[in-house]
């Protein structure tokens, strides 16, 4: 009975020995194991989960490089679909450990999470027909059909700050929006350029529309990390890389030259535009 006891043990020790090692899988001790990022799994040209489950768009790239300057593989990247509203409690509970998904750094949001970057600024804009030259600047939007997705700030702002007369029409999402635009039942469509650029670059509406250029707001995308990280830092450093050795710049033309994307040159660390 005393070998026995002694086997089982042994063995209990070494199943708990086998499960802490497990624990440490989806860490971020940049040692090659398991990584969670948070991306959005439904804006074309940023963060797209496609029908084949492949992730595309200019912010998985982005998050993909980060990862492998931390030291994780792309096989080792388990994503995880961080929609606007629930970014803060994502990463406060821990259920990712960065969050790349068109996330504006602002200083409501920084007293939840920290961020690091930013490393894409992006404006507020208006996606209108390629052959619509009656949408010159943003005052032209008076009296024009006005589309955004239900519950966005981004029509209002327009509605109450630029173009008071202008006809708001509400939809489910962008791509009805697009669809309106396309059809004539909508004059333009707004909210962040980028977003708009990853729309407009798809191949079935690639060369049907065209940017505005209006630029009326500064969207400042940043990573966010849980509050007080050490992965600030980390990915400071790798963005910093990514930029000086030309991938940001092939991530920008790889995702949003297709729409003609005036994008901004690439941000400084830690310098928000306001």
């Amino acid at each position: 009975m005393k070998a026995y006891r002694t086997t089982i043990a042994a063995v209990a020790a070494l199943g708990l020995a086998l499960a802490a090692a497990g624990c440490g899988d989806d860490g971020d001790s940049g040692d090659g194991k398991k990584i969670t990022i948070g991306i959005k799994f439904d804006q074309p040209g940023i963060g797209l989960k496609t029908p084949s489950g492949s992730y595309t768009g200019f912010d998985v790239d982005v998050a993909t490089y980060i990862a492998n300057e931390l030291g994780h593989k792309s096989g080792d990247i388990v994503w995880k679909e961080a929609k606007s509203a629930d970014r803060e409690t994502l990463l406060q509970r821990g259920d990712v450990d960065f969050i790349a998904a068109s996330y504006s750094i602002t200083p409501t949001r920084s007293e939840k999470v920290d961020f690091a970057g930013p490393y894409l600024l992006a404006h507020q804009d208006v996606l209108i027909r390629a052959d619509d030259n009656s949408i010159t600047k943003p005052e032209d939007l008076n009296s024009k059909k006005l589309c955004s997705v239900t519950g966005s700030t981004s029509a209002q702002n327009v509605k109450t700050r630029i173009a008071p007369d202008a006809q708001l029409q509400e939809y489910g999402g962008y791509s009805e929006c697009l669809t309106g635009l396309e059809n004539n039942a909508v004059d333009a469509l707004t909210t962040d350029d980028s977003i708009l650029a990853g729309y407009a670059a798809q191949s079935q509406f690639e060369g049907k529309f065209k940017l505005a250029g209006f630029k009326m707001s500064n969207e400042n995308y940043g990573i966010g990390v849980p509050k007080g990280s050490e992965l600030k830092a980390k990915i400071n450093a790798a963005l910093q890389k990514m930029v000086a050795d030309g991938t940001w710049n092939q991530y920008v033309q790889k995702n949003f030259g297709p729409a003609n994307y005036k994008n901004e040159p690439a941000p400084q660390i830690g310098v928000i535009v306001s």
